[in-house]
């Protein structure tokens, strides 16, 4: 159980930087995995970025996530979900765009202008508060593979076997705080687990390393 982001992000600091000492890189997903990437950052003394990804919906029922789009259009799609329920091809393809652009306007709202960092060649960790069904997660760690980096990891403080073993198969390593065998909800592992809005998030990212 985690206090607060702020503590589960010093908890997952400690074993980044014993696992991935090298990394080059952190990138935030937002909106609450900015909190936790942040004591991330600076305990490895690495640049700070956020990556976005957007839930694809189900025809008439858009809370129902069929997969993820990262902002560069990199997706994950869940098969058995569309083969259930027998989605076509021009659905998803739409919706893909759809939950790309989403994510696009959100990364160039965070950003301010700022440079996008390079990826290519570098060790990159994907954090975010935690993860359920990882579809997000694995849209990002898709656009970070895509780009070109020499290795890719995700570190959550929580998330379910099930999901993480499924991450496991797309990023390189992944490091979680806590692996409960009663998941229920990211937010059921938290004292504290208030929204985060835009603006919070986004002060996050004011953040340079030392010697930069």
């Amino acid at each position: 159980m985690f206090q607060d982001r702020h503590d589960a992000g010093q908890q997952l600091a400690d074993l980044v930087a014993e696992r991935v000492p090298e990394a080059d890189l952190v990138l935030g997903i937002p909106r609450g995995g900015l909190p936790v990437a942040r004591p991330v950052a600076e305990r490895l003394n690495v640049p700070l970025d956020i990556i976005a990804a957007k839930k694809m919906g189900m025809p008439g029922n858009p809370e129902f996530a069929i997969g993820a789009a990262a902002s560069d259009g990199s997706a994950w799609v869940d098969d058995e979900v569309v083969e259930r329920y027998d989605i076509d091809e021009e659905y998803i393809e739409n919706e893909r765009e759809r939950a790309a652009e989403t994510a696009k306007e959100k990364i160039e709202t965070y950003r301010e202008g700022r440079e996008e960092p390079e990826i290519a060649g570098k060790t990159v960790v994907i954090v975010d508060d935690g993860v359920a069904t990882g579809a997000t997660a694995r849209a990002c760690l898709r656009q970070v593979t895509e780009a070109g980096a020499e290795r890719v990891v995700l570190a959550v403080p929580v998330g379910p076997s099930e999901s993480l073993a499924d991450l496991e198969r797309e990023a390189d390593e992944v490091v979680v705080v806590e692996e409960p065998e009663r998941f229920g909800a990211v937010g059921a592992h938290y004292r504290e687990f208030g929204q985060v809005s835009d603006e919070e998030a986004a002060d996050y990212l004011d953040w340079e390393p030392d010697g930069s």
